[in-house]
């Protein structure tokens, strides 16, 4: 019998976040939750914002969720794949990080939001929090 991967939920974005290592929560000035690690935010519930709209509406969307990436190639890779939910908008130009909508959370597995959250915080945690974290799951530095 085939068991099908189980579906990312929200509630997953903050367990995950969470269960990395010197994570600490701060909150945005409308109470949304920022993720950080050395001060340094890797996930985060972003507020309403005039350039993330619903195209046929003109409505702000009111549900994105910003994950930091490695890389600018990382970036193109999750927004031009349109088999992927991510997304960014000019505002986020030459910004390391990658947008998707809350809304459309469980067209990803858990698992691979797991691996984003995992990347988000590598690509901000010191080189040392990095380098103990990689050993730890076995996982070679790139």
């Amino acid at each position: 019998m085939s068991t099908q991967p189980r579906r990312a939920r929200v509630e997953d974005v903050h367990e995950l976040a969470l269960a990395m290592p010197y994570v600490t929560v701060e909150h945005g000035p409308r109470g949304n939750p920022v993720y950080q690690v050395g001060a340094k935010s890797f996930v985060f519930f972003r507020t309403p914002r005039p350039d993330a709209t619903d195209p046929q509406t003109g409505e702000r969307y009111t549900d994105v969720i910003v994950f930091w990436v490695a890389s600018e190639s990382d970036k193109q890779a999750l927004v031009q794949d349109h088999t992927t939910p991510f997304f960014t908008t000019p505002h986020f130009d030459g910004h390391l990080s990658v947008l998707l909508r809350a809304s459309r959370i469980s067209e990803l597995t858990q698992q691979e939001l797991a691996e984003i959250i995992q990347d988000a915080w590598l690509s901000r945690a010191s080189s040392r929090r990095r380098a103990t974290w990689l050993k730890e799951h076995h996982v070679q530095d790139t």
